[in-house]
């Protein structure tokens, strides 16, 4: 019988969503994390291993490696979220956290939290992902000290997005391997592997650890398995060096192992551009140059590995609610003077240079990340919002924690999320979003050393005004999920009432008829200066399409 063809490949989502756009800290490096990696599993009698709680990570970040708690938070915060649960769980916390009256109340529940230690220490490495130099790390020191600055955090960014380089995950992991199975070996075994690795074993509980990062299929199928799994799997044993005996792999055969089998990721970017398939949803433009380029993966991939690409999307209105778009990672590259409706339940959303656009989004379950834009608005329920090299761009966001303001950002306004559409509700239970907690107006700087404070700013009410979403579709919404601040209802309400005394105004001026009809006219220029001023009327004109415009299409 013909040996199995096993094929591995580095997972996407940990890499596009959980590694932050900055490069990281030299507190992340192999050395502290191998000491951290013995640290806690010797004080595994104390609640560090096999689970580490929010406690436990908050004394070792703030007490060992001198974070902030608040950025010790976000990252163990952001590797929860990378962890599948069901929409009713997520509901569930986010009730539990809304019920907190104070501060300490909602530290208690988040004392509740604990993380598979042995993945988090892996997610901690992967955040070398935008290091511009992987070679050099701190050695000598026992922890950091509080003289110790953040690595390269001086406003210089990486020319690409290497969280969506599939390409790039592999050769990382390739580069890395070695790093990455010593994280995970006991205490005994780490101390010698800085010698020698020929004869540790690495335990299985260190191997399902790994399937944070790794999965693969056999004899290509599209039958996905993480990676302990296929590295269990009987036929495989003499190949991926699992012993029965020692109930253990051995180090050298296992890292031989992963090393032949990894491939590129047929489910990645990369792969979606090659082969996927070629989507026309923009409505081509009397007088524009450019045709809007689409791809997506979703008819031949699992519904967790979905992608859709959407690049050079020039002066069109796009507007799509399907199931193509459903749990997919959403990448919008290059696109210029044009208005995006995506009304669908999304993974995630990357926007990269981008201008002089508006992204209306259906709720999405991870993170929307913008890129090197200008001039944007997006109007989005989201789980995380996060921002680099940006400039004056507007956020119009219901979202459950804190947005993070990254590196080179200018000019940024945040706003309450101020529209609905008939899904919308439906959308957000299936993406486990609620409309509280809400840290719309509670930015973090994560880089506050080299960032103005002043980067941002709150939308004043003066400046509000609700948005409306031009098509009909079946569903129950009605009104925004969870209401305006009071500070914005009360502004909308007293722009309602002056519109009411001039409407009243006009009635009562006794206006003969063809004074009537020079004021109405007067009134409809000067409301087209204003369509033409503000760019809603090239919306307009995009929306009148030779088939009813107003019914959303489906496929």
């Amino acid at each position: 019988m013909d040996q199995p063809t096993v094929s591995l490949w580095v997972k996407m989502e940990p890499f596009l969503v959980g590694a932050l756009q900055i490069p990281p800290s030299t507190k992340f490096s192999v050395h502290y994390l191998r000491k951290m990696s013995t640290y806690v599993r010797m004080r595994a009698s104390e609640g560090y291993y096999p689970f580490l709680s929010w406690p436990m990570w908050r004394h070792i970040a703030c007490g060992k490696l001198q974070l902030e708690k608040d950025l010790a938070w976000l990252y163990f915060e952001l590797f929860d979220s990378l962890v599948e649960r069901t929409p009713e769980k997520r509901l569930e916390w986010a009730e539990v956290i809304s019920s907190c009256a104070t501060e300490e109340e909602t530290e208690k529940q988040k004392n509740k939290l604990t993380v598979d230690t042995l993945q988090f220490l892996l997610f901690l490495y992967i955040q070398q992902l935008n290091k511009f130099s992987l070679r050099t790390s701190l050695i000598g020191e026992e922890w950091p000290s509080s003289r110790s600055k953040l690595c390269s955090l001086n406003g210089e960014s990486t020319s690409q997005i290497k969280n969506w380089n599939d390409s790039y995950h592999e050769a990382f992991v390739q580069n890395h391997l070695q790093d990455l199975l010593e994280l995970l070996l006991d205490p005994d075994q780490l101390s010698a592997s800085s010698h020698s690795t020929h004869g540790s074993l690495v335990s299985p509980e260190a191997v399902r650890a790994l399937s944070f990062l790794i999965e693969g299929c056999v004899n290509k199928n599209r039958t996905v398995y993480p990676l302990h799994e296929l590295a269990l799997w009987q036929p495989l044993h003499s190949k991926s060096g699992f012993s029965k005996i020692s109930k253990a792999f051995s180090f050298p055969k296992l890292a031989s192992w992963l090393r032949a089998c990894l491939t590129g990721n047929p489910f990645g970017t990369s792969a979606c551009l090659k082969s996927g398939k070629k989507l026309a949803w923009a409505q081509q433009v009397e007088g524009t140059t450019k045709r809007a380029k689409i791809a997506c993966n979703t008819h031949m991939v699992p519904s967790t590995h979905r992608i859709v690409v959407m690049s050079q999307v020039y002066k069109q209105t796009l507007a799509k609610s399907s199931d193509t778009l459903e749990n997919s990672h959403v990448r919008i590259h290059r696109c210029c003077e044009s208005f995006i409706y995506l009304l669908s339940p999304l993974r995630s959303v990357t926007i990269e240079k981008c201008r002089n656009s508006t992204f209306v989004l259906g709720p999405v379950k991870t993170v929307v990340h913008l890129h090197s834009c200008d001039n944007i608005k997006v109007i989005a329920v989201c789980h995380r919002l996060s921002l680099s090299t940006t400039t004056s761009c507007t956020f119009h966001v219901l979202t459950p924690t804190r947005p993070l303001i990254l590196l080179g950002n200018q000019a940024i306004t945040f706003a309450p999320f101020h529209t609905y559409y008939p899904m919308l509700e439906d959308h957000m239970g299936r993406t486990g979003l609620a409309t509280v907690p809400n840290y719309w107006d509670n930015p973090m700087l994560v880089c506050k050393d080299n960032c103005d404070w002043n980067v941002f700013r709150l939308l004043p009410p003066s400046e509000f005004y609700p948005f409306v979403v031009p098509f009909e579709m079946e569903g129950d919404t009605t009104e925004i999920p969870g209401g305006l601040p009071l500070a914005y209802q009360k502004a909308l309400n007293q722009r309602e009432q002056r519109i009411q005394v001039w409407q009243k105004t006009v009635k009562e001026a006794g206006l003969t008829k063809d004074q009537r009809k020079t004021f109405q006219m007067l009134v409809e220029s000067k409301f087209h200066e204003w369509l033409v001023h503000t760019g809603s009327q090239q919306q307009l004109d995009s929306l009148v399409l030779p088939t009813t415009a107003s019914k959303q299409a489906t496929g």
